[in-house]
């Protein structure tokens, strides 16, 4: 099966036009993260923001597919890594940047890189239908969320030197309820767009083919 943005590309005969689209994807991706990610809220216990990053992580992935999901969140992490100001504000109202932002020692490298692994995960259950009806895709979604919260918990214990306990309490029960609702949008979006992508897009064959680079 296929995934909303691959509906749309040119087709696999049309070449640079099918990779300039799918180029032109991941910026829009990246953009669209990075702008939900200025949503940001900080609790005083906790290191680890409360952000609207993860929803714009869920709707690229399902939307992308793997490949291009991943090549998005790459695109996103490269840009912060670069110094661009696309990554949550910290505490302080800046914008954490550089190399350190995926090591180790930052409090919330473990969620960016549970976004790259969510968004391949949410985008392979999509290329297998599993967006095309709000059951399925809330599903597709909640795995998501699981894989963050696998990577961002067990990083925060080792970044900031805290048992499960304690790190769950600071990564974890704080956004189980945003997270929720995110999860609730994101899940609901994906079906409806189908919807009117049957209504009004291009026919069931269009865009069909290789996810990334393919032409």
């Amino acid at each position: 099966m296929t995934t909303l943005a691959l509906r749309l590309a040119p087709t696999a005969s049309a070449g640079r036009s099918r990779l300039a689209f799918q180029l032109a994807c991941a910026v829009v991706g990246a953009v669209l993260i990075a702008g939900l990610a200025q949503f940001t809220v900080y609790l005083p216990f906790t290191p680890v923001p409360i952000t609207g990053e993860t929803l714009g992580v869920l709707l690229v992935g399902a939307a992308y597919g793997p490949a291009l999901g991943a090549a998005t969140m790459g695109l996103y992490l490269a840009a912060a890594v670069a110094g661009l100001p696309v990554l949550a504000r910290n505490a302080a109202g800046g914008h954490d940047t550089g190399l350190h932002v995926i090591g180790a020692a930052f409090p919330s490298a473990g969620y960016l890189w549970g976004f790259l692994l969510a968004a391949v995960l949410v985008g392979w259950l999509s290329r297998q239908g599993w967006d095309r009806s709000f059951r399925s895709s809330v599903s597709a979604m909640f795995f998501g969320e699981v894989v963050i919260f696998a990577c961002g918990i067990p990083w925060l214990m080792h970044a900031v030197g805290v048992d499960v306990q304690t790190a769950l309490t600071l990564g974890l029960y704080p956004f189980v309820v945003g997270d929720t609702i995110k999860l609730l949008v994101a899940a609901g979006a994906l079906p409806l767009a189908w919807a009117a992508l049957r209504r009004f897009g291009p026919g069931e064959g269009a865009g069909d083919g290789e996810e990334f680079g393919a032409g």
